[in-house]
């Protein structure tokens, strides 16, 4: 099992440089007995950066998790099981997708609240995202809106929280649509929770920043059509 750093509380989240030892190094990976890279799911790319040990140095370009390992993709040589590593982020890169990240969660959060439709797809990029929502129909008017709520609310420099918290817990005290908790498989009875403190609570095992006021401005780049009663919006972070 590999300890995730990012996971127990926002701090974690800044973590750019650790170190940890090769569990495990096969044909085109290596697994860590603790990681502060992200791997690829939940809307979001995995992180990228480098290992190093020794005098040597490997590019990492992926990272997959399968199971309770993570998977690091090496571009070329792979330290051998029990080496000494030290791992380093491509900060720049993983900072844009907390900002993106936190950014999804208020764009679904106000548009659940003000047109009732439900987030059912999002894919977080470093310079632009899009978040797929159902069921509406937008108009110009809504997506300016949707600007202007978001824009105010980052001024208030909200608190961003992470923190675990009890299946049966959470259900008593959120609205199970606004947040897709209806959809999460009904074993998982221990959840990882992303609050913005006075806006939105929702389960996530994403990266996300400390306070609302490290996000830009917003500003939806497009509107498209993906079906009957769904539409998906792109932003970016101005």
């Amino acid at each position: 099992m590999t300890e995730i750093l990012y996971m127990k509380d926002i701090d974690g989240n800044y973590i750019r440089e650790f170190d940890a030892i090769v569990t495990k190094c096969k044909d085109n990976y290596v697994s860590l007995n603790k990681t502060a890279f992200y791997p690829l799911g939940g809307g979001q790319p995995s992180d990228v950066g480098i290992l190093k040990w020794e005098n040597k140095t490997s590019e990492v370009k992926e990272v997959i998790k399968k199971g309770d390992t993570i998977e690091h993709v090496l571009a070329r040589e792979k330290p051998p099981e029990g080496t000494k590593v030290h791992g380093i982020l491509d900060w720049n890169k993983r900072y844009s997708h907390m900002k993106m990240h936190t950014a999804q969660h208020i764009v679904s959060g106000i548009v659940f609240d003000d047109y009732k439709a439900r987030t059912v797809g999002n894919q977080i990029h470093a310079d632009y995202s899009r978040v797929d929502f159902e069921p509406i129909s937008f108009s110009d008017k809504d997506l300016k809106e949707i600007e202007n709520k978001f824009n105010n609310i980052i001024k208030q420099n909200l608190p961003v929280k992470i923190y675990e918290e009890e299946r049966e817990s959470l259900e008593k005290r959120v609205d199970q649509q606004r947040c897709n908790l209806d959809l999460l498989p009904k074993f998982i009875k221990k959840l990882r929770i992303i609050e913005i403190e006075g806006f939105d609570v929702c389960p996530c095992a994403g990266t996300h920043v400390r306070n609302t006021s490290e996000l830009p401005r917003m500003k939806i780049t497009k509107k498209e059509n993906k079906g009957k009663d769904r539409e998906r919006l792109v932003y970016t972070l101005l």
